[in-house]
């Protein structure tokens, strides 16, 4: 078995073909765990994963980027590139509580984190992250509250790649919960360690099968033990080789599976059985 930690066929590149995108990773032996952005794409998972018996599970959250603007993205819908405009929302701590706990199927919160990405000379930097980590803070809380495990998103500047992952780091030792998974892990290696030595779990994405610039996340890889690692799509982004710049979906997740297995020269089986295990152990599916 396999299963893709993290995707999201509730977004909008799958509206016209999630059913049958879902049919292909079942057919494969793979399961799936679809995350939320806000509140209307939340709802959206949980629909989802309510017409599954099993392998199709939920997680509800606010992505930290619509939580001040306006977010127009680039994303494939029928083969074809659009651009998604996404409304910003502010964060509303009882109604997603409510949402968490509508149903069985919801199995963590997130994605919540901090995102440094979209900052700008125009933009109030201090006053963007003041809320991003209010926000934050109180998903933390929300997961102490409902004992969920966060899915934890991470992005940086254009300039500095790593110090969003440190102002994560410090905001989960001042609050004092351990319990997750760094998700589309892109810090380095000393971070990876601190997050695994606080309890946290690594997730890796179709980032560690590109042929360039993948050295470094490579690298973290080898270095990390099976037991912490997660592997994921972050579906409909980050296409692994050889479907790079295609829409992605979980059944590629094999891909990041047999690129885990070369780096650490491992058979697959074994790879694939520790992460499905390892995702079981986070989520309690």
């Amino acid at each position: 078995m396999l299963i893709d930690s993290h995707c999201h066929i509730n977004f909008s590149a799958y509206k016209n073909d999630a059913q049958a995108v879902i049919g292909r990773a079942l057919a494969s032996d793979t399961w799936l765990i679809n995350i939320g952005s806000q509140y209307s794409t939340s709802v959206r998972t949980i629909k989802i994963a309510e017409n599954y018996h099993q392998g199709v599970y939920a997680v509800v959250g606010l992505h930290p980027i619509h939580l001040v603007d306006d977010i127009t993205e680039s994303v494939v819908i029928d083969g074809q590139k659009q651009g998604i405009t996404t409304k910003r929302e502010e964060f509303d701590y009882d109604k997603y509580k409510a949402l968490a706990k509508s149903s069985t199927k919801v199995v963590g919160l997130g994605e919540t984190g901090l995102d440094y990405f979209y900052f700008n000379e125009a933009v109030d930097t201090e006053a963007h992250k003041k809320i991003q980590r209010k926000v934050f803070t109180d998903f933390i809380k929300l997961g102490q509250e409902l004992n969920l495990p966060l899915v934890i998103h991470a992005r940086g500047s254009k300039n500095d790649h790593y110090g969003v992952y440190d102002d994560v780091l410090e905001i989960l030792r001042a609050t004092g919960v351990f319990f997750g998974v760094a998700h589309c892990f892109g810090g380095n290696l000393r971070q990876a360690q601190e997050f695994i030595k606080l309890g946290f779990y690594i997730g890796f994405t179709g980032l560690v099968t590109f042929k360039s610039q993948a050295e470094e996340v490579q690298s973290i890889v080898k270095e990390l033990p099976l037991d912490k690692i997660l592997i994921e799509t972050d579906a409909p982004f980050l296409s692994p080789e050889p479907y790079r710049g295609q829409r992605n979906e979980p059944a590629y997740v094999k891909l990041v599976a047999q690129k885990v297995a070369e780096l650490k020269n491992l058979p697959i089986s074994e790879v694939s059985d520790a992460t499905f295990n390892n995702a079981k152990n986070l989520f309690k599916f």
